[in-house]
This record gives structure tokens, C-alpha cells and sequence, in this order.
């Protein structure tokens, strides 16, 4: 069985080890599984484009869900499928503008959420506030937050008097409204020479990304309180919506490509696999639209962004590294925003907010999208809230070019495909030259012994399956060819 390898984009159509095309797929150990339709998860909409997305549970293990859009924040009621108002007071409550968006923590009964430089810190105690409102003790407004052990963290900040991009500044300990640099060990660091603050990550220590450099903030007590290190002067990140992390794992977009920070040093993770068709790719007037997140369940990370075949800057394309198995994919669908979170879970009368009948659900009745409190994937299109909960899309794959007689022409009659579930098409792509363009045969259908007839001969040859309906996985193919000769 010829098994179906890596996407390798970078690498040459012909004798390329991998496969030239995975579309709409999920890398697996052998060939790749299905990926999910992009279905709506209700039809309540946001007042304008939704700007960021969380799930928390108070200790009890309530879910609350909280969307937010340039002038509100929304919290998700399942028992009307609406998105409540819960801003604070005032109208408009907020105004995100440009490249701002919505970012959340939580820490402990409290949900803490950061709207950029124009805005106000938000808090919202579980279990007790109806309204977001103003955080206490003149924080600063802040691009980003993040939590480091038992402190609030903010990155490339505003502090009333003017914006300063390269400074971080964290909370008292264990204390959300102390902010008052020298007390309760509240403080703050400018990072001078490394440009901008794109990214925050917290954890036991702080990964702080700016535009050249990468660093790491441990803590160390009095008098210091944090302990700065430069453990990456070599490249820093040059796309805000590009950071996502799993644990300690911090991945990012850099100027030469995509990389993984482990806590002590960056590794390229996409050099001579997909730097080159990204960089081709990925429509850079409208960089600022890209949206990252990690989907543990599946372990993939993700990023969403514009390519250059969306002329209104709307993101199209879905790029996909399973970290586990350090392989790549690539979704061709809408989404503005990706978030995982948490259902708030359904009774059966409130399934009605959802469809009037069972059979116009997008999802199956046994999915956790359904179950309060199960952790699955999502995001956002527009202004409404999106679920990767549907069918399984239509998928190609695409195998590498190769001679089956070097130096002849071989004929191809058969090819067995290797899945499981729903319909599996083929197609021959063959040329005489490498110079020359490639051309594909007619799709063929399986027969009744189980492979797909063809008489296709050429020097070279490919080819191309196309996945529908409810398959599961793809493994490879086998192919039955005989050399012709040199003519």
C-alpha cells in the first residue's frame, strides 16, 4: 500500500515524498481523518463582527459563555438561543477599533476580559455579577492578558498618559484590583529593544513575544518580584493572531516562517513543508484578521487567516499542525474566529431554539455540543457563533508524481483505495514532461470488486481522490501499473 504521507507544499511535485494536496482533512498516523463542517452553534447574532469568545465554570461547574463584539459584551443563554446584553453601563459601553479584540482570563470566581487600548479592564464575578463592569484599582488598559501564577498580567498597555506597546505590567499577588507598582508585589517592565508586545502567555512563568525577541518572566519574590530572561534574540512574532499555545508550548508566526517555543528556544516547525506556500498564500494587506487557537481533543493547532484569494480580507483558510505528529493540513472554510469552549448544554424543549424539527439539527443528538459543561471547538463567523460539530466536509488528497519505469511510459489500470465510510472518487493526472502541465482524466467511480478501472499512460503519473458523505479516514492506495515502452 502506497500510505499517504505528509502535505508537503514546499517540495516538488514530482518524486515529492508526501502528498501534494490535503484538503479539508485532520492529519492522522497513517493517511488523515475527516474534518467537521463549520455549523452554526445557535442562531442568536451579535449586534456587529464578534471580536473574541470564552467559556468559564464556576465551582460548581455552571458554564457561562461570553461573546463580544466593538461596542458589547454578550452572554450566550441557551434557554432562548439569545446573546444577552451584559456590558457595563453606558452606550455605546465600548468601542474596539482597528485590530482590537476581546481577550479573556479567568481567575477564580472572577473573569477578567481586556478589549485593547481603548478600553477599560471588564470583571465579572461567577455566580453573582449580571454585568460586566470596570476592574478596580486602575489596571491599565492592555492588547493582552494573561494569568501567571497569582497575578493578572498585561502586555503592550496604555497607562492613561499615553501607550507604551513594550511594557508588561502584572497585578498585586493573588489580588485583581491592586495595581499600584511597589504594593502587594505589583509592578511593571519596559522590554525596550525588542519592538512590540504580540503575544502573552501565562502558566508557572510568563512567554512574552514581541516583534524580535522572545522572553521569559519567572517568578523570583522580593525585591524583584519577576525575573526577566531573553531566551530568543533571534526572531520574535510578527502576527499578533498568530500565538496559540498548548501548556508551556507556545506556537507563532515569525518573518521566516512558523515556529514552537518550548520555554527555553524556538523551533521551526513548517521550514521546507509549508513556510513557502504560506508566505504565497496568506493575503498580508489584511494580516490583522488572522485568529489562532489549539483544539486539544484532536491536537491540532490552528490558525485562520485571509488568503490572496479573498479580496475583502475575510479569513477563507483554515491551516492545520497536528502537533503530536508534527504534520500539516488545510481547510478551505470562513472563520473570523476560533475559540474552544464549553457547552452550555440543552434540555430537549430548549433544542427547539435550534431547529423546529430534530431533522433540521446540524449536529447529531449525542454530540457534547448538547451537554452542559463538554469542552469541544469553535468559533465565529461574522457575527454569529459557529460550532465544528457538522458532517464531515468533502476532501481531496492529491499523491506526489511519480515514474512507475523510469525513463518509460507506464500504463495505469487500477487503483485500490485504502478508507472507511461514505464515497471515494479518483482521478489520473499524468504528463511526458516535467515541463508540461499536468492533466487529469475523468473521475472514476469504485466498482463492485473494489477498485477503480483506468487505462491512463504517460510517463509520469498522480493522482487525486476526492472524499464525500460520512467517511472517517483515508490510509493510501495501491496501484496496478505495467511499463509500455519509451514511446
Amino acid at each position: 500500500m502506497i500510505t499517504f504521507g505528509e502535505w508537503l507544499p514546499d517540495q516538488p511535485d514530482h518524486m515529492n515524498p508526501g502528498v501534494l494536496t490535503a484538503e479539508n482533512v485532520i492529519p492522522a498516523f497513517k493517511g488523515y481523518r475527516s474534518f467537521p463542517q463549520f455549523v452554526e452553534y445557535s442562531s442568536a447574532t451579535a449586534d456587529a463582527k464578534i471580536r473574541g469568545i470564552f467559556a468559564a465554570k464556576d465551582n460548581a461547574g455552571n458554564v457561562k459563555l461570553f461573546v463580544g463584539d466593538a461596542a458589547k459584551l454578550y452572554e450566550f443563554n441557551a434557554s432562548t438561543s439569545a446573546l444577552d446584553d451584559v456590558s457595563k453601563a453606558g452606550s455605546p459601553a465600548y468601542d474596539l477599533l482597528g485590530d482590537e479584540r476581546w481577550r479573556f482570563v479567568q481567575f477564580g470566581e472572577y473573569v477578567i476580559a481586556s478589549g485593547g487600548t481603548g478600553e477599560e479592564l471588564q470583571k465579572w464575578q461567577l455566580g453573582t455579577d449580571t454585568a460586566f463592569s470596570n476592574l478596580g484599582g486602575s489596571p491599565p488598559k492592555a492588547d493582552f492578558i494573561t494569568v501567571v501564577r497569582d497575578f493578572i498580567w498585561t502586555g503592550n498597555i496604555d497607562e492613561g498618559s499615553g501607550r507604551v506597546p513594550y511594557r508588561v505590567r502584572w497585578s498585586g499577588f493573588n489580588a485583581i484590583d491592586s495595581w499600584t507598582s511597589g504594593t502587594d508585589q505589583s509592578d511593571f517592565q519596559d522590554l525596550p529593544d525588542s519592538g512590540a508586545v504580540m503575544g502573552l502567555v501565562g502558566g508557572e512563568y510568563c512567554t512574552i513575544l514581541t516583534e524580535r525577541a522572545i522572553f521569559r518572566a519567572t517568578y523570583s519574590g522580593l525585591p524583584l518580584v519577576f525575573q526577566f530572561d531573553k531566551v530568543e534574540s533571534q526572531r520574535g512574532c510578527s502576527v499578533k493572531g498568530s500565538v496559540c499555545n498548548v501548556g508551556s508550548n507556545v506556537f507563532f508566526y515569525s518573518n521566516d516562517g512558523f515556529y514552537l517555543f518550548n520555554g527555553q528556544s524556538s523551533t521551526p516547525i513548517g521550514a521546507e513543508k509549508v513556510d513557502e506556500f504560506f508566505a504565497k498564500d496568506f493575503n498580508l494587506s489584511f494580516k490583522e484578521n488572522m485568529t489562532s487557537s489549539v483544539d486539544p481533543l484532536n491536537q491540532i493547532a490552528i490558525w485562520s487567516y485571509p488568503s490572496t484569494a479573498s479580496g475583502n480580507g475575510n479569513p477563507d483558510t483554515l491551516l492545520i499542525y497536528h502537533y503530536v505528529l508534527q504534520r500539516w493540513s488545510l481547510v478551505k472554510l470562513r472563520a473570523d474566529y476560533l475559540a474552544p469552549f464549553f457547552s452550555s448544554g440543552y434540555t430537549l424543549e430548549q433544542l427547539d431554539n435550534l431547529s423546529a424539527t430534530l431533522d433540521g439539527l446540524t449536529t447529531v443528538l449525542d454530540s457534547p455540543l448538547y451537554k452542559g459543561g463538554e469542552f469541544f471547538f469553535g468559533g465565529a463567523v461574522n457575527d454569529q457563533i459557529f460550532s465544528f460539530t457538522g458532517d464531515p466536509m468533502t476532501a481531496t488528497i492529491e499523491t506526489g508524481e511519480t515514474g512507475f519505469s523510469p525513463g518509460k511510459h507506464s500504463i495505469v489500470t487500477r487503483i485500490y483505495p485504502y478508507y472507511e465510510g461514505g464515497a471515494v472518487t479518483a482521478q489520473i493526472g499524468t504528463r511526458n514532461s516535467i515541463a508540461d502541465d499536468v492533466v487529469f482524466g475523468s473521475s472514476a467511480t469504485l466498482n463492485s470488486e473494489g477498485f477503480y478501472p483506468f487505462r491512463s499512460a504517460a510517463r509520469f503519473h498522480r493522482a487525486k481522490l476526492s472524499l464525500t458523505g460520512n467517511w472517517t479516514n483515508i490510509q493510501g492506495i495501491d496501484v496496478e501499473a505495467r511499463e509500455i515502452g519509451r514511446r
